[in-house]
């Protein structure tokens, strides 16, 4: 009887013995060269780990054109988060490999979402002869009021809000999404959602 199909981490990352192993010393200091700046080091991290990345991500998505499109975004997020990485938590490899897990994961669940959305029967479907201008006016201006409502959330505001309610994430969630203290993930969905409900006239709900 054939076993499940149950490749861990390990797996993927050991499935090429014929390339050279590289020490947790060089991949700290391609982190630390990517967080001065050098695009030359993030170049470096994404030849040598994007396959395994994107291995990872296929499994999870089932959907290479998703999963070539994930790890590109996991790439940026290093790019972003490199000066956050602690050596204590875990190697390189794993950090970026956890990374690609979660955005994987997100965009699952982003993709879920949509299809529920997006499942009406025929007979549901909205038609140009039934839509309210009235209503489709208001909406577009709410829509309006709200963009222009963000843009004066700070960028890790901004972040955390559209990470924990766009995602659907708990504060927990959030913060191991973001790599950040759950302390500050409230502190900054707080304030953010405070200048919201000024700059919207209070119809904000925390």
């Amino acid at each position: 009887m054939a076993t499940p199909d149950r490749t861990t981490l390990g797996d993927i990352l050991d499935a090429d013995k014929s390339k050279v192993r590289v020490s947790e010393d060089e991949w700290l200091q391609l982190v630390r060269a990517v967080a001065d700046g050098d695009e030359r080091a993030l170049h470096s991290l994404y030849e040598q780990t994007h396959r395994i990345v994107f291995t990872l991500i296929v499994r999870i998505t089932a959907n290479r054109e998703t999963a070539e499109e994930v790890t590109l975004d996991v790439f940026y997020d290093v790019w972003r988060k490199a000066s956050t990485y602690e050596p204590a938590n875990g190697s390189v490899v794993g950090w970026i490999m956890n990374q690609g897990r979660s955005r994987a994961i997100d965009r699952l669940r982003f993709d879920q979402r949509k299809k529920r959305v997006n499942a009406y029967p025929d007979s549901l479907q909205p038609t140009t002869d039934i839509v309210d201008p009235q209503q489709a006016c208001l909406f577009e201006e709410q829509s309006r009021l709200l963009r222009n409502a963000l843009e004066i959330l700070t960028p890790e505001e901004r972040n955390s809000i559209e990470t924990a309610f766009f995602s659907e994430l708990t504060y927990e969630e959030t913060a191991r999404e973001l790599d950040q203290p759950l302390g500050t993930v409230k502190t900054r969905i707080r304030s953010g959602l405070g200048k919201l409900r000024e700059a919207l006239g209070g119809k904000v709900n925390g």
